[in-house]
């Protein structure tokens, strides 16, 4: 993974290309963000950075949280995220990261929380086929059998049930950046992004 950005989904639009084609594109609030921490091979086992956005009041933050911001003189921040990179020697503690580090027609993969829908069935949550209309069936949209008689007698581990829908972390790849507005921290994507407006985002390059 490389160093990314963090941001919020500000809501869906369209673009029209030079051929008069709608074009689906998403518009993100992406940093600026600051490196908070530099993690080492020789110091933590592992390379990565540490960035965090969303300034907030020192009320907002728990005694540790504040403590860690304050040992680097950084101000208060809503949201930590690491991100593993190979040369962490690259970077430095404070350094400002804001969306000129991505350029039009560049992918990126963008992780954030689907849209939670609530408690779904199967036709609606795995895509499972219902059962007949008619002929007395009572069969519409049951699960059904669930598992074996005798043998094993009992429901295997990981069936396919109803339950919650949505809420769980995505992975979208490769959404090709149609337009930076390094002034207003807007970046816009083409395609759609996990969850509703104001979703917290996780942005970077897409190898």
């Amino acid at each position: 993974m490389s160093l990314g950005l963090l941001g919020n989904k500000i809501g869906m639009t369209q673009f029209f290309d030079e051929s008069c084609n709608v074009i689906p594109v998403t518009v993100l609030r992406t940093g600026p963000c600051t490196i908070t921490q530099i993690k080492t091979i020789l110091n933590d086992g592992y390379n990565a950075v540490q960035v965090g956005y969303g300034s907030v009041s020192i009320k907002s933050l728990t005694q540790p949280e504040l403590a860690h911001l304050q040992k680097s003189n950084i101000p208060p921040l809503k949201y930590l995220k690491e991100f593993p990179v190979d040369n962490p020697n690259d970077f430095q503690i404070g350094q400002i990261l804001n969306v000129s580090m991505f350029t039009p027609g560049q992918f990126v993969n963008l992780v954030g929380k689907s849209s939670g829908k609530g408690f779904s069935g199967l036709q609606k949550r795995h895509n499972f086929a219902r059962g007949p209309m008619t002929h007395g069936s009572k069969n519409h949209r049951e699960p059904g059998s669930i598992g074996m008689g005798t043998t094993p007698g009992r429901v295997l581990p990981g069936k396919k049930m109803a339950g919650q829908l949505g809420n769980k972390i995505t992975h979208i790849k490769r959404l090709k950046i149609m337009e930076v507005y390094a002034e207003e921290n807007i970046l816009v994507v083409k395609g759609s992004v996990p969850g509703k407006s104001g979703n917290l985002l996780s942005i970077f390059p897409s190898n």
